[in-house]
């Protein structure tokens, strides 16, 4: 499983990547910068100008390495795959599953309760730091909101009415997480979340993280033989891997929003880093982008007692060990999923 843990991000404009036998071969003004051997590695992710070999590509389909393109700024442009594979009679779970609305809505509420619970957590631990007695009543208040909201939630199962819960959690979450960055309030502030495009810095780097997130819950999902565009809580449509998303909601707040949090709060990302444009988008410079990718790597190598398992297992891994929980529910192994509760 380390494997997983092992994603080459390469950011880079002008990168040139080729096969060389049964290694990989990153070339950069007609210089040999980095080779890696393929079987060290569970996927690639390639930032904007960057070109790679048919015979690479090929050979990473056939080793199981994904390879994903986006542009410089970080948004999801394409995805290398091989040929499907996987457990066809647990795929077939998965969509009989997908069509059942009261199945969906459970699995969609389950998600959605830990999304919730973990965002309380973030919430109560930034509340307990907060020295501002203002500060602190607004996020105090906000968490125990989430408290009577997590009751509400457990007796619904109108896939309708989880959406709306989770839409009136979500905007009690962010009207409060200005709160949390505590340095360079004045260029590093949280008004609303704006995504096509990024409005601000703050929301640039969350976008930025969050692409990087469900590039990983999508290759863990594919590793266990399932389907990552089928999903429960979110609504289908072409391209859009929705049962990725959906188990993304769940490590979010855990691990994009605090990463996010702490990279603003201990200055590793400056003002100076971010760009805006005519049109008002917000995106960040390679030097940031290296800075964050790096401190996301950092942030998967650390470990965490599995709530679920009750075993120690890197962060890194989560996105692999949810995708199998959910596999061996669907398979009936388990009475229901079990999502990740952060405590």
């Amino acid at each position: 499983m380390k494997r997983l843990l092992n994603t080459l991000f390469i950011t880079t404009q002008g990168a040139y990547l080729s096969r060389d036998g049964e290694t990989i071969l990153v070339r950069i003004e007609d210089q040999n910068k980095l080779r890696i051997p393929v079987h060290t590695l569970g996927s690639i992710v390639c930032f904007g100008n960057v070109m790679c070999t048919p015979p690479l590509m090929g050979l990473c389909a056939k080793r199981g390495v994904g390879m994903a393109f986006l542009t410089e700024y970080g948004k999801f442009l394409a995805r290398i795959q091989g040929p499907a594979s996987g457990n066809i009679l647990l795929r077939r779970e998965q969509y009989r599953m997908a069509d059942d609305q009261l199945v969906r809505s459970r699995i969609a509420r389950s998600i959605v309760l830990a999304k919730i619970a973990n965002s309380r957590t973030v919430l109560k631990r930034a509340a307990r730091e907060a020295e501002d007695s203002e500060q602190k009543n607004q996020l105090e208040k906000a968490a125990h909101s989430f408290s009577s909201i997590l009751e509400k939630l457990k007796d619904l199962e109108d896939l309708e009415a989880i959406r709306g819960v989770e839409g009136e959690a979500a905007s009690i979450y962010f009207g409060v997480f200005d709160h949390l960055i505590k340095t360079g309030k004045k260029d590093f502030f949280f008004k609303k979340r704006s995504r096509r495009p990024p409005l601000d810095n703050i929301n640039a780097l969350l976008s930025f993280l969050y692409t990087l997130l469900v590039h990983d819950v999508r290759s863990a999902l594919e590793c266990v033989g399932l389907d990552p565009q089928a999903g429960y809580l979110h609504l289908d449509r072409p391209g859009r891997p929705g049962l990725a998303l959906d188990l993304m909601e769940e490590l979010r707040s855990f691990l994009a929003d605090r990463l996010s949090l702490t990279l603003v709060n201990r200055k590793q990302v400056q003002a100076k880093g971010f760009k805006k444009t005519e049109t008002g988008a917000v995106f960040m410079n390679d030097a940031t982008r290296k800075e964050v990718l790096v401190s996301y790597q950092k942030r998967k190598q650390e470990e965490i007692t599995h709530p679920f398992l009750n075993e120690k297992i890197q962060i890194g891994l989560l996105p692999h060990v949810q995708a199998m929980l959910f596999a061996r529910y669907l398979r009936g192994d388990l009475d229901g999923y079990p999502p990740f509760f952060w405590k």
